[in-house]
This record gives C-alpha cells, sequence and structure tokens, in this order.
C-alpha cells in the first residue's frame, strides 16, 4: 500500500498554470454510458434504460381486462360509451381523478409522461439526444403493441398497426400542445392537459386539472437537477401528483398583496 502523501510530495502549483476547464456535459454522458458497459455502443444502453423509463411511464395508469383473462374468455367486458373495452386500474388518476381505465387513457397518461422524460432528454448533447428520443417511443410502441393483444385480443397486426399510427399522430401533435404550456403560462397548459388526457370533456375537476398541471412542471424542474448521467441510468421514479392538492387549494401569498378594492372585486367576479 502507497503511504499517504505528505506536504512535500504534493506537487507545488505554477503560478503560470492554466485553471482545469470544466467537463463538457458530453463527456461526462459518455463516460457514464462507458462506465455501464465498455464494449457496448450507446444505442444499446439507451435501448435498456429506456425501456425501464417506459416501464416506469406505463405503471402510473396501469390497467386490466379482467373478463380477458377469464377461462376461454368467456367474460363479457363492459364498454365505455365511445365504446372502447373498460378496463379495471388503480391509483390517483383513476381513483381521485376520476379517469376511466381504458387504452385511450393510459396511452394519454403514459404520453403524458414520457412528455416529461423528453423535456429532459432535449438537453442531453446534441450528439447524444437523439438515439434516446428514438428509443423512448420505440419503447413505447412496443409495450402499446403487447397491451392490445394481452388486454384487447387484437391479433390482426393490420389492426395493430392502424391504432399504433394514430399514437404516433397523437404523440407529435401532443408535444406541440405541451411545448407551447410550457412557454405561454398555465393556463395554455391546461388547454393541452384537458385536450389530451380528458379528451376535451366538458364537465371536468378544475382543482384536478390544475394538480396536474403543478405536477408536470414541479417533476420538469426537479429533472433539471439531474445530470446527464444520472438520467442515463434510469433511476427516474414518479411521484404523487395528489400531493399538489394542497398547494392548488391554499390561497396565493399574492392574494395578501392586492389593494383591498381588488380583492373585493375578485370576490364580487367569483
Amino acid at each position: 500500500m502507497m503511504p499517504p502523501a505528505t506536504p512535500s510530495s504534493k506537487p507545488t502549483p505554477d503560478a503560470n498554470s492554466k485553471p482545469t476547464k470544466p467537463v463538457p456535459a458530453s463527456v461526462k454522458l459518455a463516460a457514464e454510458v462507458h462506465k455501464r458497459a465498455p464494449t457496448v455502443t450507446e444505442p444499446y444502453i439507451a435501448y435498456t434504460v429506456c425501456e425501464k423509463l417506459i416501464k416506469e411511464c406505463a405503471a402510473q395508469a396501469s390497467y386490466t381486462i379482467p373478463q380477458r383473462h377469464e377461462k376461454n374468455n368467456s367474460g363479457v367486458i363492459p364498454k365505455t360509451a365511445t365504446g372502447e373495452d373498460l378496463g379495471v386500474g388503480k391509483g390517483w388518476w383513476y381513483d381521485e381523478l376520476g379517469l376511466t381505465p381504458t387504452f385511450t387513457t393510459w396511452s394519454q397518461i403514459t404520453f403524458l409522461h414520457m412528455y416529461i422524460l423528453t423535456v429532459r432528454l432535449r438537453a442531453f448533447p446534441p450528439t447524444h439526444a437523439p438515439v434516446w428520443h428514438q428509443q423512448l417511443l420505440d419503447h413505447f410502441f412496443y409495450t402499446a403493441e403487447d397491451l392490445m393483444v394481452k388486454e384487447h385480443n387484437l391479433v390482426a397486426r393490420a389492426v395493430r398497426n392502424n391504432y399504433l399510427k394514430d399514437l404516433f399522430v397523437q404523440w407529435r401533435g401532443l408535444l406541440a400542445g405541451y411545448d407551447e404550456g410550457l412557454v405561454k403560462g398555465d393556463a395554455v397548459l391546461a388547454a393541452a392537459v384537458w385536450r389530451n388526457v380528458f379528451a376535451g370533456r366538458e364537465e371536468v375537476d378544475a382543482v384536478g386539472l390544475a394538480q396536474v398541471v403543478g405536477y408536470v412542471r414541479g417533476v420538469i424542474k426537479g429533472m433539471e437537477g439531474m445530470g446527464d448521467e444520472e438520467v442515463a441510468r434510469g433511476e427516474i421514479v414518479f411521484g404523487d401528483p395528489g400531493l399538489q392538492r394542497r398547494l392548488v387549494e391554499g390561497r396565493s401569498s399574492e392574494m395578501d398583496t392586492l389593494p383591498k378594492e381588488q380583492e373585493v372585486e375578485k370576490e364580487k367576479v367569483n
């Protein structure tokens, strides 16, 4: 074992030496990828990690069709008013927000969490980001197609492909909508969530909608503090959107700074 360095053995700083430059993000990310699998290229690392990330996204609103798993598929599957298979699901999105456990609901909530991840992946160095974006999307389609077969008995490949094409169009559309909301403010973001997650229904719980908006912004903000190498390990777990309720229902501190006459006018309007 080497003895600990003594003061005399330490190198003397050179007055003319230049300060150490910070390590570029691309180098840090490449180092993390190399550490995980020195002989494997990044697409394979992204494949494995994005598979893990999609499982986390998909788990937020998972559901089953119990009748599909009965012997000989003898059970009668209930339908929604729009003709979708009605499943059984648990968790905040179903129990508290009151959404219906269907394939459409699952896909939109999964998309919402994928969007949160996409925002963070955009901060990857340009030479790394595209492969992660593609792998994340690919794994969603693998998962969605598997769900179509196992829970909805869509055995015809052509039928599944049509659904997958529709999902891709939806994904491209909601990317634009959510991006606009992040830039223009909570009202625009709420409108995008209402169109996609709530399917544009007229009767929507305004408090629940506000919770979703706060949740999206909060998780995105939290991920800003994560290093690229940390994200590349796939160690991301989404929290409980219900924790936003206290913030949504609480009185804003800005209300206390309003002149008395403005607050009275606000109460009249409400």
